[in-house]
């Protein structure tokens, strides 16, 4: 998409949600662009008229001369506060919204991965006023243009040479886009080191980080790297501001050597008597005025053309979100799982990274199974599960659902028929009953929920709630804070809400659970698992590093560097001797050790 194409669309979406501010607007600039060249002519007239002796002419004339000026100040004041209300406005209900939309809308989630993506999401963060602002730039640069150009058509009256300008401006123009063009390069440049000082300040004020900072006594340090990203920040910042000023320093010496010399051939003219008094008046007043004219005039066009700092990396979202092209696969998720899962030579890598996360996976998950994926730190556990939640696309192999592929199979449809709680879940600062409900928004009942916080053993974090399913979450809205734990419990709540989903992934359900609540939690989510089985031929898939409680699993595959190394039960693997069994001698031993582990 091209930037006029951008600014028609823009254009036409400000019509649409404000078409009488919008049209009022244009009507106004246009009248703006008219005013300026009556009130010279007007001050001629009036000029004309005394030295006439018409002193009644005159009085009618400086009357229209002071109203038209006054109209052309009152203009500029009432225009300004109508833009920012359109702005506004259309970025508040059109902009923001279609940004949300672009990103959630695609069905996997390596865009928010893609560090080229995450630095345009800063750029045009809380400013889609200013996207919207953009059309409004352009239309208020051709209004000055016009402007401009019917001011240089009545001083062309009085002289020629006057017109000689023109090619100053064009050349102060010129000037100052090649100093915006620098300022927004050197915008996109300082993206990342000022994300990288927002985090900062963010961990510095953050209550769960402070206990650590304060422990570790990294306080100064965080400090200093926080100076250190402020300083890169504004040394970018500040040198793109000083190319675009010098840019346009250069330029305004053009216009002012170029003016200079015309006006004084225009003094020449009228030594000479080739001019009336009322273009003498009419030529110094205008000319006078003249720097404002092609100073708002520069103003606006580079505003216009500025507004690429903000509308390239709108614009690069919204391609690179087209270029993902939409979700075409049209087959919907079966009801019931008759033969598994498989895994066939799956193979997936971050972007930016040398190796792969997991590399040449196949294996069958038996429909009905409760699989147990373990392995080290690293070894590919969690992008395996989110392969199989279809949030990656695999770089080669295939994950065959009863035998067909799942990249033919409808996203949407898969995904409300799996349930999944993910190591990094969310923390919704919202009520209790909502933080739970989005888990199936469709079937979000008070029964519903109730099953769901049983299933997660979280009856008692409930019933300690001063308002019950109504109490606020979160501290950021005056709500209770929850610990670690309990968050966790609201996530696994949350991920029990559909009742007999296709496969129920859970991914380190328990990291953040003492063991009797562990325990607790598997032992109620070992049960549901078989009641879905029955229902649906469901595949729950449980990711843990506490062996312990995958013992019981029908099946578990022990990964290691991405690669699937082992698979088997938890007797085959211990009688094998190999990889699983090494790790669960060492996990046993550390537990008797310490029975909380």
């Amino acid at each position: 998409m091209t930037y006029t194409r951008l600014w028609a669309h823009l254009f036409a979406m400000c019509l649409r949600r404000e078409p009488l501010s919008s049209w009022l607007l244009i009507g106004l600039l246009t009248l703006n662009a008219v005013v300026f060249a009556g009130i010279g002519l007007a001050l001629k007239s009036t000029v004309d008229a005394i030295v006439a002796g018409d002193a009644g002419s005159a009085v009618i004339w400086a009357c229209t001369t002071a109203g038209a000026y006054a109209l052309d100040q009152s203009i500029n004041a009432v225009a300004y506060p109508i833009r920012a209300h359109i702005t506004e406005k259309v970025g508040h209900f059109e902009i923001e919204p279609a940004i949300m939309r672009a990103s959630a809308k695609l069905p996997e989630i390596d865009h928010l991965e893609h560090q080229e993506y995450l630095d345009r999401i800063t750029a045009v963060r809380g400013k889609s006023w200013a996207v919207v602002g953009t059309v409004w730039s352009v239309v208020e640069a051709g209004s000055t243009v016009v402007r401009l150009a019917l001011t240089l058509v009545i001083l062309g009256n009085v002289s020629a040479w006057l017109l000689v300008m023109l090619l100053c401006i064009a050349v102060q123009i010129w000037l100052d886009r090649r100093g915006q063009s620098g300022q927004k390069r050197a915008e996109l440049d300082l993206a990342r080191h000022d994300r990288t000082q927002r985090h900062l300040f963010q961990l510095g004020v953050s209550g769960k980080a402070g206990k650590e900072i304060r422990t570790a006594e990294v306080g100064p340090n965080l400090i200093d790297r926080l100076t250190a990203a402020s300083e890169r920040v504004r040394t970018i910042r500040a040198r793109g501001q000083l190319v675009s000023a010098s840019w346009s320093v250069a330029g305004w010496m053009v216009f002012a050597l170029g003016y200079t010399a015309v006006i004084g051939l225009v003094a020449v003219r009228v030594r000479d008597g080739q001019a009336t008094a009322g273009d003498v008046m009419m030529a110094a007043t205008i000319g006078a005025l003249l720097r404002e004219v092609v100073e708002k005039a520069v103003w606006t066009t580079a505003d216009a053309t500025g507004s690429v700092r903000v509308l390239e990396p709108y614009l690069w979202l919204k391609e690179y979100v087209e270029g993902r092209g939409a979700d075409t696969a049209e087959t919907p998720a079966p009801r019931r799982l008759n033969d598994g899962i498989t895994l066939d030579a799956l193979t997936f890598s971050y972007q930016g990274t040398c190796g792969a996360a997991i590399e040449d996976v196949s294996v069958h998950l038996p429909a009905g199974s409760v699989v147990a994926v373990v392995g080290e730190y690293g070894s590919g556990k969690s992008t395996l599960v989110k392969m199989l939640a279809k949030l990656h696309r695999p770089r080669s192999g295939r994950v065959l659902i009863d035998g067909t592929d799942l990249q033919d199979i409808d996203t949407e449809s898969w995904r409300t028929a799996m349930s999944a709680a993910f190591q990094d879940f969310g923390r919704y600062q919202t009520t209790f009953a909502e933080a739970v409900g989005i888990g199936d928004l469709e079937h979000g009942t008070a029964d519903a929920r109730r099953a769901a916080v049983s299933a997660a053993d979280a009856e008692v974090l409930l019933s300690r709630l001063p308002d019950g399913e109504s109490t606020q979450l979160g501290s950021e809205f005056g709500g209770v804070d929850l610990s670690e734990g309990q968050w966790q419990k609201v996530a696994l709540a949350r991920s029990c809400m559909r009742p007999e989903p296709l496969l129920f992934v859970l991914d380190e359900p328990t990291a953040s659970l003492d063991a009797p609540s562990e325990n607790a939690v598997f032992e109620s989510y070992t049960a549901r698992a078989k009641s879905i089985a029955a229902a649906t031929g469901a595949v729950t898939v449980i990711v843990s590093h506490r062996f312990s409680t995958v013992a019981g699993a029908d099946l578990i595959l022990v990964m290691k560097q991405g690669r699937l190394v082992e698979s088997g039960s938890h007797g085959e693997l211990l009688d094998a001797g190999g990889l699983y069994a090494e790790l669960y001698r060492i996990h046993a031993d550390s537990y008797v050790d310490n029975p909380l582990v």
